[in-house]
């Protein structure tokens, strides 16, 4: 039993006189059980009156929190005594009103002495409740204890109801629980004999269903006679058989193994217990065709016999790809180390140049030194054209695009290319018509066929044809998935075919590679079809080989197409400039010191005043001591202490905007940054140079 009551009255006596009357029970408690008895209708029996436990609240906020403190502690009032008129602040409706919302099952009863209220006003206030008694007052000491005793064990009685019901609820839910487990259970036993039933039917189907569309070629072979029980479509799409062809017929009948003694071996491990797994096997299609497979293979029994279920995943193909990827793998290292190598070259060949070209311009010269030097100078230009091909090879010249009609272009080549490979080699075109246009450097395309045309005269040096050829063709994806450097899209191919001695596969692998030649010494330097591979690229192509000892060989070069139209060309002449000294200033900025050191002579040479710095700090430096006198700056672009020769200028641009600037460098402008290639004013003088080139092009800046 809860015997709590929570006592709501502004009135502090009327909290002693509930006190009085419920903490203290009188000793003649008779008259009490009587009541009781009569008002629940049962007998009375001889019972010693409860000791209410009472607490107080002299107003509605006040009773709230004694009453949210009692369920947090666990210890609920059963039944509240509120008063209705408890000014200031909430009147007990309010106050009940508030307090049902958190504890709807405490019992109430409303003391007044007051009609604030009617019946009728606290039924729309609360709707119709059986928890809510009104008691007048003054009220009456029986009263009082009836309605004690009533409501608190009304409270109980609800209590324990709601207890019986939750007892009830979980009896049902743990029964209704138990029924599910076992009607699942029983469910689940008729379903297993379904599938038990049907499982070796379902078991067969998905076998063969996926045996049959397995992308993976697969076979079912006999492991005593090694004839074909079964095989799948890709199984025959990998051989070139039909199934009628194979059906009951051994791999052995059919000539299918290129090594008999090794393909038993493993049927043979097979036979024993020992599963195969990614096995490198061979096997020959009907065209003669051997091809490389990956082979697993399981022991398997159908009706008491033993049979090899087998997959042999054709990973030709795949070879064929990982070997192109380390050839392009290869090609890129190789560029990128004849870049750096031409950049270093580059800076040696200027300083040759530049001091053969100095002493030669000294008219008192005799003649034998004179020859020298012009044999120093005529070596510095072919090595010069040397890292030319090396850069082109790399990637890494200067392109100037121009939309072309490659037809047109070989055209123009036809007589150039004739004299070339001789009398003794007949030249036939085979142009395609309506071709689209392809955006090409026009001298670099030129120089591809010059190069492929004198390898192929090589080739035939008893004579032969060269065929040259154009078409507009389409790559597939399909296509570009079995070519490492081919992209889908439209191309134009140009083919070079010649009747030559043809290559073998070790040559063919090394085709492109720079030095690498099949010529005697001297006869060749490697660089031809290098350089013709590096400038494809460069256009976004690539290059096809196809040859065969023996039986000539065949290029396919393939540039993108475009849409734009050829343009009709402007002649254009300029006057050539006469190479004059002058008085200036010129800052030179360089980081290599034989460069550096002969640039200041020359200079000087010329009339000029020369400032030196190593690098762009050093320059910084330089320049403020003597910006009011330096009207040429003459820079490296790539130099170290994190300042280039782009940013430098930019800086003593911002200070002094008429500040001329000569750029230089032993990188190609491809290198160059995007902003500096695109710039309208840009001034730039590739190494090496000659002296001449240099005190033109210097004079040239001052005089803008």
């Amino acid at each position: 039993m809860n015997h709590r009551i929570l006592v709501i009255d502004d009135n502090a006596a009327i909290h002693e006189d509930i006190r009085k009357i419920l903490a203290r029970p009188k000793a003649d408690s008779g008259s009490l059980a009587d009541e009781e008895a009569l008002l629940f209708g049962q007998s009375a029996e001889p019972t010693q009156s409860a000791s209410f436990e009472i607490d107080s609240a002299l107003q509605g906020q006040e009773g709230l929190d004694l009453v949210c403190k009692g369920l947090e502690a666990e210890r609920p009032y059963a039944l509240a005594f509120v008063d209705v008129r408890m000014p200031p602040g909430w009147d007990g409706v309010e106050t009940i009103s508030r307090i049902w919302r958190i504890y709807p099952e405490l019992q109430v009863v409303i003391c007044t002495a007051y009609s604030d209220y009617s019946w009728d006003d606290i039924t729309r206030q609360f709707g119709q409740s059986d928890s809510v008694l009104i008691l007048k007052k003054p009220f009456d000491n029986i009263e009082v204890l009836q309605m004690a005793h009533a409501l608190t064990k009304k409270w109980f009685l609800t209590q324990q109801a709601k207890s019986q019901l939750l007892n009830l609820d979980q009896i049902v839910s743990a029964r209704t629980e138990q029924l599910e487990v076992a009607n699942k259970r029983l469910t689940g036993e008729i379903t297993e004999r379904r599938q038990a039933e049907n499982q070796l039917r379902l078991s067969e189907e998905r076998f063969a269903k996926a045996f049959r569309s397995s992308p993976v070629p697969m076979s079912i072979q006999s492991i005593e006679n090694y004839q074909y029980l079964d095989v799948n479509d890709s199984y025959l799409e990998m051989t070139g058989y039909g199934r009628e062809e194979l059906m009951g017929k051994s791999s052995l009948q059919l000539n299918l193994w290129p090594d008999p003694t090794a393909r038993k071996v493993l049927l043979d491990q097979l036979a024993h217990g020992k599963s195969l797994r990614n096995v490198e096997a061979k096997i020959r299609t009907k065209d003669g065709q051997e091809k490389l497979t990956l082979l697993s293979a399981e022991l398997t029994t159908l009706a008491n016999q033993p049979f090899a279920l087998i997959s042999e995943n054709d990973i030709s193909q795949r070879l064929e790809l990982e070997s192109q990827l380390r050839q392009a793998q290869k090609m890129e290292a190789v560029g990128h180390l004849a870049a750096g190598v031409a950049h270093d070259f580059r800076n040696i060949l200027t300083v040759i140049q530049g001091h053969a070209g100095v002493r030669l311009l000294n008219p008192g010269l005799d003649p034998k030194t004179a020859d020298s030097l012009k044999q120093i100078n005529d070596s510095v230009e072919r090595a010069s054209k040397l890292t030319q091909q090396l850069l082109a090879f790399s990637r890494r010249q200067i392109m100037r695009l121009e939309v072309v009609d490659l037809n047109d272009l070989l055209r123009h080549l036809s007589d150039m290319l004739a004299r070339l490979i001789g009398e003794h080699i007949a030249l036939q075109y085979e142009f395609g018509e309506h071709l689209p246009c392809a955006e090409v450097d026009v001298c670099s395309i030129e120089q591809v066929i010059l190069n492929m045309a004198v390898n192929a005269r090589d080739a035939m040096p008893q004579g032969g044809s060269l065929v040259i050829g154009t078409s507009a063709v389409e790559i597939s994806p399909e296509y570009a998935s079995h070519h490492a450097e081919a992209t889908e899209g439209q191309f134009l191919c140009v083919t070079v075919a010649d009747t030559g001695c043809g290559m073998d596969e070790q040559t063919k692998s090394r085709l492109f590679e720079p030095f690498f030649t099949t010529k005697e010494v001297g006869k060749g330097t490697g660089m031809g079809l290098a350089t013709a591979y590096g400038l494809i690229k460069q256009h976004k192509g690539w290059i096809e080989a196809e040859s065969h000892v023996g039986k000539g060989s065949k290029f396919k070069i393939y540039l993108p197409t475009t849409s734009k139209k050829v343009k009709p060309k402007e002649k254009t002449q300029t006057a050539p400039q006469q190479a004059v000294g002058g008085k200036e200033t010129i800052l030179v900025v360089e980081d290599e010191e034989l460069v550096r050191e002969f640039v200041a002579s020359f200079l000087r040479e010329c009339g000029y005043n020369v400032r030196l710095a190593r690098n762009g700090v050093e320059a910084l430096n330089v320049w403020r001591r003597h910006s009011s006198e330096i009207d040429l700056l003459l820079t490296d672009v790539v130099m170290p202490e994190k300042i280039s020769g782009i940013e430098l200028a930019d800086r003593l641009r911002n200070e002094k905007p008429e500040l001329k600037v000569l750029f230089t460098s032993g990188y190609s402008l491809e290198l160059m940054e995007e902003h500096f290639r695109t710039r309208a004013e840009c001034n730039f003088l590739p190494k090496p140079y000659a002296p001449t080139k240099l005190k033109e092009l210097i004079r040239t800046c001052l005089d803008k």
